[in-house]
């Protein structure tokens, strides 16, 4: 029940009065423990009590960016979620990918997607992507006390700016620390208990200028290689017919490959490692 809610069915005076552009900021008046990191937690570790996601990669391409990520989702040493899904649009130019703590992650994404559509309603216009990466770095230090218990949730943000000179070089990607330090990366990164593994993959592979389909194919390959490695992340699932998670933001907008477009990716990647497993 937000805070201060007449019984009598009157909305409280934070409802009526002149808004911020800010839907948290709304929200930590009207219903504070509605925020994921401001709800009271018990002492001690909550960390083995939620299932965990991994492994996010994003890399940027000519004319865009493309970010994908596993569908598994673990509790220790078990196999919470085959098929959970990790990264979304976070409005029509950017994407929001999730690594550690699954619900407060799915709830922090969520609560990010309508911060940045209250901000446009509100004032008209879009946050730039700056202004984006800005806003998520804050709600993630809102959720530093969870953190501190082990609830931590990191998550990976990427766009096309629609503001950048160079179109080639308008796909952008920004990483955060728990402490909700936002950083901006060059030309890939990944998040994650397989990131080891993905940016080591990537780091052989990248190559600047790459197209929006071969920036594809190498996010895949990074999550099979990070797979392989790392038993928190699951590769391609042919079994089940689970792929991954394959989104592009470019000037036309974001874009979830189809699970033909993935399925027909992911597939050739595994009959290659069929012939050659290293790659």
């Amino acid at each position: 029940m937000a805070a201060g809610f007449d019984p009598s069915g009157r909305l409280p005076d934070v409802f009526t009065n002149a808004g911020t552009s800010s839907f948290t900021a709304f929200l930590s008046k009207a219903a504070p423990e509605m925020l994921p990191g401001r709800r009271p937690l018990p002492p001690g570790m909550a960390a083995d009590l939620a299932p965990h996601a991994t492994t996010i990669v994003a890399i940027s391409a000519a004319g865009g960016v493309v970010m994908a990520g596993d569908r598994r989702a673990t509790m220790g040493n078990l196999i919470a979620q085959r098929d959970i899904e990790k990264v979304h649009p976070a409005d029509a130019y950017s994407l929001v990918g999730i690594a550690g703590t699954a619900g407060i992650g799915i709830e922090l994404m969520r609560l990010f997607q309508v911060e940045l559509e209250h901000y446009e309603k509100i004032e008209g216009a879009m946050l730039s992507l700056d202004g984006k990466a800005n806003r998520l770095a804050s709600m993630i230090r809102g959720n530093l006390g969870a953190a501190m218990q082990g609830l931590a949730v990191i998550p990976l943000f990427a766009g096309f700016d629609l503001a950048a000179s160079d179109p080639a070089r308008a796909g952008r990607i920004f990483s955060f620390d728990v402490t909700g330090g936002p950083y901006e990366e060059t030309g890939y990164d990944a998040i994650g208990s397989g990131s080891l593994f993905a940016k080591s993959a990537l780091k052989k592979r990248f190559r600047t200028g790459l197209s929006i389909d071969d920036a594809v194919l190498l996010a895949v390959e990074a999550l099979y290689d990070a797979a392989d490695d790392d038993t928190a992340t699951g590769g391609p699932d042919l079994t089940r017919r689970i792929y991954p998670v394959v989104m592009t933001a470019t000037a036309e907008g974001t874009h979830r490959l189809t699970d033909a477009e993935t399925a027909a990716v992911a597939e050739g990647v595994v009959s290659r490692r069929m012939e050659n497993p290293g790659g």
